[in-house]
């Protein structure tokens, strides 16, 4: 399955994930998206550990507001 970066206070998505098979990376600094095919943040902060930055290829889901299951739907449709 797909390695998953998630931000570090999502705990139950990235139980949720890994429930399915995936690989979950938490997300501390920028650096940690590397080789992930997307990444789920709780769009708290649009600037968040400075992602705007990055060089990753895969999508960023904003969480808020989605149940941890509709989060993986969201994935899941995107990797």
């Amino acid at each position: 399955m797909a390695k998953i970066g998630v931000e570090q206070s999502l705990t139950n998505v990235q139980e949720a994930l890994r429930e399915r098979g995936h690989e979950v990376v938490e997300l501390k600094n920028a650096s940690d998206t590397q080789g992930c095919s997307c990444c789920v943040v709780t769009g708290g902060d649009s600037n968040v550990m400075g992602m705007q930055d990055t060089d990753m290829k895969g999508s960023v889901i904003d969480a808020s507001g989605l149940t941890a299951d509709e989060v993986c739907q969201e994935v899941e449709s995107r990797i």
